[in-house]
């Protein structure tokens, strides 16, 4: 097919390892999609303050419309204006699948039972404002309105009184309409994966200096699947000597406290696990320090996106077969405070390591099923292990249901003055939480 190979060949052609303007960031995202449209969807979530849209990029077998069984998995990056390296190599990350799909076997597995979404600059105004790029700080890490994205979200610890910005906004409705599994948001200014929750109290352990989420054993995981990963992250030498992180990760808390955090929204809101990539100890460095920052992080990007497929994933259905939306699926022992639900499919997603799993799944007004599972590494197969329920006696919809957007974790502070907190009074809190709802 010579079209196809001189397809190809402009759009490699195409993009060079340099910084990429909006205008140009735009032509090379609708470049890629003419060349691939079986394979690439581009839409805009939304638009900054500026007017600008906020492009992503959807990559997969079917990247038009989200597919049973197929996860969601996303990748963000210059949420700070100024922070820039990661806006340039999601860009060679998007021309190195698409012209090695169909060539190289693990890239085509990929992309055939993973949906991927990239967006390469949520903050397209502060780079823009950017004028004299800098290793520590500019002024275009805030959007239009001089506002801290990655301060923005809803907190579920404490109350967030910024007012939510348009970028912030889009992404929320992003998260909402899809089902996402897993995510990385990719930030500069130091070299380190990091990972939930970057806020907490004395429920998530925060009286010894670590904020602890239910799923803090995975998320340990996919910090160091990025770092070991990568050129140089687990070395775990910091940017100055002053800060040191073994083998290249840390809980978000430990590292310096942080209220309307992306990554703690996402996984409370969202039901989706996103950690926080620090790439580059310099924010905006010169041009020709890209090819090396593409190949320091080519494979640790690839890596990552197979760990959306850990753990179990299945659908609920009721006594006709058909889907049960908003059913509560979560592996015992590790509730959240949102519980995670199926989506519109009655599908759900859990990442959990190997080992043994008792997954309950819950229809509100029925009695529970319990289904005990035995969860190895399927990151490989490119496929977690299926679990699907099905309630005999239920031939209802569940009504719809939404999280509140208020700090939860609030309610939780109760137990910690006369008890220590355990996992086991989460699970009971969360029970009684669930039950007043």
């Amino acid at each position: 097919d010579v079209v196809g190979i001189l397809c190809l060949v402009s759009v490699a052609a195409a993009l060079d390892f340099k910084y990429h303007h909006s205008e140009e960031l735009e032509a090379y995202l609708k470049e890629v999609h003419a060349a691939y449209p079986s394979l690439t969807h581009l839409h805009s979530i939304g638009r900054s303050v500026e007017g600008r849209d906020l492009w992503v990029l959807v990559l997969g077998r079917y990247p038009t419309h989200h597919k049973i069984g197929i996860p969601e998995f996303k990748y963000v990056a210059n949420m700070h204006g100024d922070e820039t390296v990661g806006r340039e190599i999601l860009l060679h990350l998007i021309d190195y699948l698409v012209s090695s799909y169909r060539r190289d076997p693990v890239v085509t597995r990929l992309l055939n039972n993973t949906r991927i979404h990239i967006m390469p600059t949520m903050n397209p105004d502060g780079f823009e404002a950017t004028k004299v790029p800098d290793c520590y700080y500019s002024r275009g890490r805030y959007n239009k309105n001089e506002e801290d994205l990655n301060r923005n979200f809803p907190d579920a610890f404490e109350t967030n009184n910024a007012s939510i910005q348009p970028e912030t906004q889009a992404v929320m409705d992003w998260i909402k309409n899809e089902t996402f599994v897993l995510s990385a948001n990719l930030h500069g200014g130091a070299l380190v994966a990091s990972y939930t929750f970057d806020n907490g109290n004395s429920v998530t352990g925060t009286l010894k200096g670590y904020s602890r989420s239910p799923d803090d054993d995975v998320f340990i995981h996919l910090a160091k699947t990025y770092s070991l990963n990568h050129a140089s992250m687990s070395k775990g030498t910091g940017c100055d000597n002053r800060q040191t992180f073994p083998e290249g990760i840390t809980n978000g808390y430990s590292w310096y406290q942080l209220e309307g955090g992306m990554q703690d929204y996402n996984y409370v809101w969202g039901q989706c696990f996103e950690i926080t990539l620090e790439l580059s100890c310099c924010k905006y460095p010169p041009e020709d320090q890209l090819e090396n920052f593409w190949r320091d992080n080519k494979v640790a990007l690839i890596e990552y996106i197979k760990q959306v497929h850990l753990g179990v994933k299945g659908q609920v259905t009721d006594k006709n077969g058909n889907p049960i939306p908003n059913a509560i699926v979560e592996a015992q022992g590790r509730p959240h405070i949102c519980p995670y639900r199926t989506n519109e499919q009655g599908e759900y997603y859990l990442l959990l390591l190997p080992g043994t799993y008792v997954i309950n799944a819950t229809v509100p007004g029925y009695k529970s099923m319990l289904k005990t599972v035995q969860i190895s590494d399927n990151t490989g197969n490119f496929s977690a292990l299926k679990q699907d329920f099905s309630f005999s006696e239920v031939s209802v919809r569940p009504t719809s249901f939404s999280c509140p957007k208020i700090p939860l974790y609030q309610q939780l502070q109760w137990t910690s003055a006369a008890v220590k907190p355990t996992l086991h009074i989460l699970v009971l809190v969360t029970a009684v939480l669930v039950i007043v709802k």
